[in-house]
């Protein structure tokens, strides 16, 4: 039976682990009726994990004190009397940023479980809920938390060499059978009302043969908090784009707040990630230098991220009718695979990977580069970088559907084909990092 508890929670914290990092503070909610020696067991091997367990009233106000990044219930919903009074509790003494890390079972083991327990494989307990997903969502929502993502995990919950690997790595996370998963992991935001504050925002333009276009940025691009900021980054122009910006520069000195630099690497990610490094302000934003997604459009963002209707904000060239030239057909192909392939490798649901116009708060961007090294800096395009630190963070992200022109100028930097194949190699890096784990 030891044995049959580490193979578990040693799979258990592999999962958690791709949310948790070492330094976050983590506290755990318990209830008296889980077995201490398993979670005596458990702290020995989420040793890096700093838990706090949790178990009167009193501990529940010291959550706004101790800030947690993560609150773990694992399997506490199982005997839990009033899951929505202890759901509203812990919303009550959270912070907005915390999230809200649930383990529980399916019903559908109910009956393997408790066989175990008679055979002795299993410690008796006291279950007293086999909650259904829906219900868990409905129960949260009723507690003012929101969902960001709920996936099955373990189909074979005892240690068989390779065949072990092989089912609950590969196959428990494919469509059909992650529905009969053993374990469900969820993760949960509370729900805050947006601030009153009216914060700023650095807006930042990569800039490659894009000379014509400068000018109309900056005239085209509204004022959205108190004291905005605009960061050209220019990348090795073959025309006169870098020329253009300085002149720009001074000429719109006295109205506009413009920082210029060159970037020293190549490819919209170096770029992007260039202009984040100078931002100053609390919200960053990409406005690519083609005006293909109109200026006119960054409102909306702004106000989806200080409403708290999300925490990364992406465009979605995809929902409204295109002009004419705006995306080639094999372009439109691409985009739609890729959308939905790396949905289903990330949990959250996207229409447009691909669109550059992309939103997320200085903070939470610090968060991403500061744990960059666990994927890597493997993205030419700037992309997937922010999404896949989004998503490791547990942010909400929400989409914005946007107007897609046609370029009223130069070429566009896009190989389809040596892009595409680059989007397809960093979609199985993130299936074999987040997916298949």
């Amino acid at each position: 039976m030891l044995l049959l508890k580490k193979y578990f929670y040693r799979l258990l914290y592999r999962y958690l682990s791709l949310y948790v990092r070492p330094e976050d503070t983590v506290v755990e909610i318990n209830h008296p009726f889980i077995n201490s020696k398993t979670l005596a067991l458990k702290s020995e091997l989420c040793s890096e994990i700093f838990s706090r367990p949790i178990e009167s009233t009193a501990d529940y106000r010291n959550l706004k004190d101790i800030k947690p990044e993560y609150i773990i219930l694992n399997g506490t919903i199982h005997y839990e009397r009033d899951i929505d009074a202890l759901f509203k509790k812990i919303h009550r003494n959270s912070a907005s940023s915390t999230r809200v890390l649930i383990t529980y079972y399916s019903s559908l083991w109910k009956p393997a479980l408790k066989l175990a327990t008679l055979c002795g494989f299993r410690d008796k307990t006291a279950e007293q809920n086999w909650i259904a997903p829906e219900d868990i969502e409905n129960i949260l929502a009723l507690s003012n938390f929101e969902l960001l993502f709920d996936e099955g995990k373990i189909i074979c919950p005892v240690y068989i060499p390779v065949i072990s690997t092989i089912l609950n790595r590969y196959v428990a996370p494919l469509p059909v059978f992650r529905a009969f998963c053993l374990l469900h992991i969820l993760a949960a935001r509370p729900l805050m009302p947006g601030g009153t504050a009216k914060p700023s925002v650095t807006v930042v333009v990569p800039a490659r043969n894009e000379s014509a276009n400068i000018e109309n940025v900056i005239k085209r691009l509204p004022a959205m908090g108190p004291d905005d900021e605009l960061i050209f980054v220019e990348g090795h122009s073959s025309d006169d784009t870098w020329k253009m910006i300085q002149e720009m520069q001074r000429k719109y000195s006295a109205t506009r707040n413009i920082v210029i630099a060159q970037q020293e690497g190549t490819g919209k990610g170096d770029a992007v990630r260039k202009g984040f490094d100078l931002a100053s302000k609390d919200i960053l934003m990409i406005l690519d230098a083609d005006l293909t997604v109109p200026p006119e459009s960054l409102p909306l963002f702004y106000d989806a991220i200080t409403e708290n209707k999300g925490e990364f904000i992406n465009g979605s060239r995809l929902v409204y009718p295109m002009e004419d030239k705006a995306m080639r057909f094999f372009n439109m192909v691409g985009n739609k695979f890729f959308a939905r392939a790396f949905s289903y490798v990330l949990n959250q649901k996207f229409k447009d990977t691909l669109c550059g116009t992309k939103v997320v708060s200085r903070e939470n961007y610090r968060k991403i580069a500061a744990h960059r090294n666990f994927f890597g800096e493997f993205d030419p395009f700037g992309d997937f970088d922010l999404i896949f630190g989004a998503i490791r963070l547990g942010l909400k992200i929400r989409e914005i559907p946007v107007r897609y022109r046609e370029r009223t100028y130069g070429s566009t930097n896009i190989n389809r084909w040596r892009d595409g194949a680059a989007l397809f190699r960093m979609l199985l890096y993130a299936a074999r990092k987040i997916k298949f784990v």
